[in-house]
């Protein structure tokens, strides 16, 4: 199933790059479908439904996109998907999607959670930060929480930079317990 999905993944990167469509908001619109989908059990029932026409199907997707704001690339996309019975793959292509399409675009994914919400200025800082440190251009995603104390979480990938006042005070309790 990986193979087949990352195939789907591969083949919407290619159209999105090929036609030079906005990445972000492409990535942006396919997630908000894939969210309503994620929400919505009768919408996928019918999607994922073989004994309801395609057409049908698409009827459905049409008036959703419509609804969301959907690019044509995107519909079409997704009606592939509908059509190949592969919509119930949807969210698991989507996030193949993503990553394929940051990787060609020399993107890394940070997922940022601080103790506040930082400002302008201390995001594009740290964004510049993380930047030098992974090699690529970072798009990161911000989050709250207070448990922290203080500092921030950063996590690229598989990897996690954790500068926050809790994690400081968990390195200093592990260095007194060893000794």
């Amino acid at each position: 199933m990986a193979a087949i999905t990352s195939r789907y993944a591969r083949a919407f990167a290619d159209v999105v790059l090929d036609k030079k469509l906005d990445s972000a908001a492409t990535v942006q619109q396919l997630r908000d479908i894939v969210v309503l989908a994620e929400q919505n059990a009768d919408l996928r029932k019918v999607w994922e439904n073989p004994a309801v026409p395609a057409d049908q199907k698409r009827k459905l997707l049409d008036a959703i996109t419509a609804r969301l704001g959907s690019s044509r690339s995107v519909r079409n996309f997704v009606a592939v998907l509908i059509d190949h019975h592969r919509i119930n793959a949807l969210a698991i292509i989507a996030r193949q999607f993503e990553t394929e399409l940051n990787t060609r675009l020399g993107l890394a994914e940070a997922s940022v959670t601080s103790s506040r919400e930082l400002n302008s200025s201390e995001r594009h800082a740290l964004e510049a930060q993380l930047e030098t440190v992974v090699g690529k251009k970072v798009r990161a995603h911000y989050g709250i929480d207070q448990e922290l104390l203080g500092g921030a979480v950063v996590r690229v990938g598989s990897t996690v930079y954790d500068g926050s006042v809790r994690g400081q005070l968990e390195k200093i309790r592990e260095q007194l317990s060893a000794e």
